[in-house]
């Protein structure tokens, strides 16, 4: 069997799709199947409507030699990948990890805060937020399966009028990161001091790295040696720094950037806890890697997060955007040592239930 993947990210882009693509690309010819790979992100450099034409001639094209066509997401290489495989007669399978229509108005309106991604599904919005719910629901509809990496997110598409039968989770699964040098090295040579507090993602509404810098001061009050290093890029990155200068946190709060996944791997490794304030999550690779470097998570009881994190045990759940509840989970985990060796040892032991070999194997029986 032929598979061609339709993606919009692939290495040496970084993220979870990028990842995700190259490990089939890698694993799935040692299981039998031939794969093939269109990028998006290979025609970003052309013109908005050249690249979307020129990305769905090439699916066309590359769709001619293949038995199914795999997309990595509803909207950018769904809506492409579906059309090309109508025309072709080709199976059609779709992976869905997030709801773009919901993160695209949060980000251009940002008045989402307090709705949930639940509530977004039943309300009406602007004629641009229409369209791409009535695309993500269309090609979601037009799929012989679709693949999702928790319960939560199949929750949501099934409220997009798919079937539950078509909708299968397969957890993601993933590779735990190792580094050789020892976190005290890797702190002196990034030059972190004190209690470190990581936290990782878009710079976005959703991902509540507003609040998380407004608890500094009150941190700080309690441990005066607390920093605080965020990591990523978006479009929130000039109202954070604001927000960094408005409480006078230059010397406590770093933005850095967006980072390889080496540099990101030694972030994680010296830090002394990791969290996500996030108002919804489909599934976060990001906290696996996290649990398996051990540094223990605090975040958010929010989508896919509770299929990961036992409060307590593995992590500690947290409300969003709970300021009062968020800095106790951190102070406890600073003061408690045995809270932290504890959840620490817990949470190694919970990433080996996600393993690639696992995930493979369940992919291949679906889609062959």
């Amino acid at each position: 069997m032929k598979i061609l993947i339709a993606t919009g990210i692939f290495p040496p882009q970084i993220g979870g799709p990028a990842t995700y693509s190259k490990l089939l690309f890698e694993e799935f010819p040692q299981r039998g199947l031939s794969v093939a790979v269109v990028n998006f992100g290979s025609y970003l450099k052309l013109p908005k409507i050249i690249r979307h034409l020129v990305y769905f001639l090439n699916i066309l094209l590359s769709g001619l030699f293949v038995d199914i066509i795999y997309a990595q997401d509803p909207v950018s290489v769904g809506l492409p990948a579906m059309i090309a495989s109508k025309i072709l007669r080709k199976g059609f399978y779709l992976k869905v990890v997030g709801d773009y229509a919901w993160e695209q108005e949060l980000v251009e309106r940002r008045n989402l805060n307090e709705e949930s991604l639940e509530e977004f599904q039943h309300k009406k919005y602007g004629v641009k937020t229409e369209i791409r719910k009535k695309i993500e629901r269309s090609v979601a509809r037009g799929a012989r399966r679709i693949i999702v990496p928790s319960e939560y997110l199949k929750k949501i598409v099934s409220l997009w009028g798919v079937p539950e039968e078509k909708i299968v989770v397969i957890y993601n699964g993933f590779n735990p990161p190792s580094l050789n040098e020892d976190k005290e090295a890797i702190r002196k040579r990034l030059g972190m001091k004190g209690w470190c507090i990581l936290s990782i993602g878009r710079l976005v509404p959703w991902k509540g790295f507003v609040l998380l810098i407004e608890t500094m001061p009150n941190l700080l009050k309690r441990n005066s040696d607390a920093s605080l290093f965020i990591a990523g890029d978006g479009p929130d990155r000039g109202l954070l720094e604001k927000k960094i200068i408005e409480f006078g946190l230059e010397d406590n709060v770093f933005l850095l950037g967006k980072l390889s996944q080496e540099e990101l791997f030694e972030y994680i490794k010296a830090s002394d806890v990791f969290v996500l304030n996030t108002a919804y999550e489909g599934f976060s690779h990001q906290i696996l890697e996290v649990m398996a470097l051990g540094v223990p998570v605090i975040t958010t009881s929010r989508g896919g997060n509770v299929e990961i994190i036992h409060d307590h045990k593995n992590g500690i759940l947290v409300p969003y955007n709970d300021s009062v509840l968020l800095e106790k989970a951190v102070e406890d985990l600073r003061t408690d040592n045995e809270l932290r060796n504890n959840i620490i040892k817990n949470a190694q032991e919970k990433v080996k239930e996600f393993s690639n070999e696992r995930m493979l194997e369940s992919l291949v029986r679906e889609i062959v």
